[in-house]
């Protein structure tokens, strides 16, 4: 009898642990770095970006950039305006997308020259509604200069 009490603790101590969700939840999708030119000093990182339960993006780094900045574009009237942000909102079940022209990661100070086919290892930062950080290891291809904000098709 003592022996099936302990197995059934054991079971709903294991459940309980299962059940407790990642911090927050963020899964990234189509992650991509513009090509740089030689003497080019930054370029644009750019991903699709959802949380189940809601997060925000608090910070980047990569080791091909000495200045990681999370940046919004945006109109101001007739002009075109790069600012940047503190976070980056994940509202709960849907997609961000950083893109071109709007929320993006800036990797100034560029190391070193970015080719298309090369691959920039990125680092994030999301934090969760219950204050926890989490970081995320993303690799992204380097797509070339004038590449799309679609989807990149080999």
């Amino acid at each position: 009898m003592q022996r099936v009490h302990f197995r059934t603790l054991s079971t709903l101590a294991l459940a309980a642990c299962l059940a407790v969700p990642a911090y927050a939840q963020v899964t990234v999708k189509e992650a991509w770095v513009r090509a740089s030119v030689p003497q080019q000093m930054a370029t644009g990182a750019f991903m699709q970006l959802s949380s189940a339960g809601g997060a925000r993006l608090v910070q980047a780094s990569t080791p091909v950039a000495g200045v990681v900045q999370l940046h919004e574009m945006a109109m101001d009237g007739t002009t075109m305006k790069m600012r940047e942000v503190a976070e980056i909102e994940l509202p709960p079940g849907k997609t961000v997308e950083l893109k071109p022209g709007g929320y993006h990661v800036m990797l100034m100070d560029l190391k070193q020259t970015l080719k298309e086919g090369d691959t920039v290892a990125l680092t994030l930062v999301v934090q969760g509604k219950d204050g926890k950080r989490e970081t995320i290891a993303v690799k992204a291809p380097v797509r070339p200069l004038g590449a799309p904000a679609a989807a990149h098709k080999p």
